[in-house]
């Protein structure tokens, strides 16, 4: 016997309820700001066109699109657009809302190694990294945020907060290597990337916390980051929250 095939969310979402799934391909090289304020538009021309009325909709970011996601709606609100007010519910699958240790030190390795004549080929290979990438170091939304710095400075977190839109019921899924909250795989490790308190949102400054409801939260625990796209356990549970009324 093989193994058995692993579960595409999308597809269970148009077989279970009824949605038409479709992907948004970006250039994760590009600005998270200028990839949301293109999704934004994005939207706006689909709701515009579809053949029928649109009657509700419902964004699932991974990672950095999650990020696109917010800066789409941020966009959007700033914009007046229409699609906003037809958006049911957005669901983070491992999103570094908060950024990712991993890029933070990548800004601080540049900097150190850019400090020796010895070292500073290597900084400016550090440099190579991507517009996107960098901006997942504190999880930049806005153009603001990065506008009039150099993005492989390390610095204190520049973002302004961006809350998540107040009709919209936001969800938000973590994973862990560890076994239990708290233990050394978790405290260490996350789910490799994306530490658990910045894939639910959490923040210690009250104006940055998202403020997602526990019942809106879940952690799979043994899982890693791209475990998250097609593990049954996650699928299940994104199928769950949907099916609850608006």
């Amino acid at each position: 016997p093989g193994t058995m095939p692993k579960p595409d969310l999308a597809a269970m979402l148009a077989s279970e309820l009824g949605y038409t799934p479709l992907y948004l391909h970006y250039n994760s090289g590009r600005h998270i700001s200028e990839n949301g304020a293109a999704f934004a538009g994005q939207l706006q021309v689909l709701l515009e066109n579809w053949p029928v009325p649109v009657q509700e909709m419902v964004v699932i970011g991974h990672s950095m699109g999650g990020l696109v996601s917010r800066s789409a709606c941020h966009y959007a609100a700033v914009a007046g657009l229409g699609w906003l007010d037809r958006l049911r519910a957005l669901v983070f699958l491992g999103t570094p809302h908060h950024g990712a240790p991993l890029e933070q030190g990548g800004q601080w390795l540049t900097m150190l190694l850019g400090q020796s004549p010895y070292t500073a080929p290597f900084a400016r290979l550090g440099k190579l990294r991507s517009a996107g990438i960098t901006d997942l170091g504190h999880g930049n939304l806005r153009a603001d945020d990065w506008q009039g710095r150099d993005r492989f400075e390390a610095s204190a977190d520049p973002r302004k907060p961006v809350p998540l839109p107040p009709a919209v019921a936001c969800y938000a899924i973590a994973a862990t290597k560890g076994k239990q909250r708290g233990d050394l795989g978790d405290r260490l490790l996350g789910d490799g990337l994306v530490p658990v308190a910045s894939a639910l949102g959490q923040h210690p400054n009250p104006a940055m916390d998202l403020a997602i409801p526990v019942a809106h939260q879940w952690i799979g625990y043994g899982l890693n980051h791209l475990d998250l796209l097609d593990h049954p356990d996650v699928c299940a549970q994104v199928l769950q929250w949907l099916r609850q009324p608006a």
